[in-house]
């Protein structure tokens, strides 16, 4: 076998352990108290929509529970149906929101036959976009839940395409 057959195998140093800290006998100072949250952030959230799915066959995999994918086809159906309420949809000629982000925690299996409500509310609004969390759960047990996490949504310029300032109606809507 030549040597150019012969895959190069990269080597990578070995990192090294930092030296432990020194011992004293002195007492460490306290620490600091946590910053006070602004009165606005120890709000509770806005809630903005509880919308009431079915959950269909269509949506199951081969493990016999709703996939995935799905999950976020549930929070699209509930932000175009809280969308729906607000004037002028937030959307115009220039401006129009994207999902910028999304964080889905996966709780537990939901199952075949199903009815659930999905929770959205306001957990952060900015200038450019807002941060809607949500929760699926058991339409019968809201204390059955199914996923939690947040969907960063921007509006920006249709025509740069870079991030737009919030319309007054979305503003209104999230406060």
């Amino acid at each position: 076998m030549s040597d150019a057959a012969t895959p190069k195998v990269r080597k990578t140093p070995a990192r090294r352990r930092k030296p432990a800290a020194k011992k004293t006998t002195e007492s460490a100072a306290p620490a600091a108290a946590p910053p006070t949250q602004p009165a606005e952030e120890n709000a509770a959230p806005v809630a903005l929509i509880r919308v009431p799915l079915s959950v269909r066959w269509r949506d199951l995999d081969a493990f016999n529970h709703v996939n995935n994918s799905k999950y976020l086809s549930y929070l699209e159906e509930a932000r175009l149906r809280w969308m729906l309420g607000v004037p002028g949809q937030g959307l115009d000629d220039h401006v129009a929101p994207v999902v910028a982000a999304a964080h889905l925690n996966y709780r537990r299996p939901i199952e075949w036959p199903a009815e659930v409500d999905v929770e959205l509310f306001v957990e952060r609004l900015g200038n450019t976009s807002v941060s809607i969390g949500h929760r699926i759960v058991d339409a019968k047990d809201d204390t059955v839940l199914y996923c939690d996490g947040n969907v960063v949504m921007v509006w920006i310029d249709r025509g740069t395409g870079r991030a737009a300032e919030l319309p007054v109606a979305v503003r209104e809507a999230c406060s």
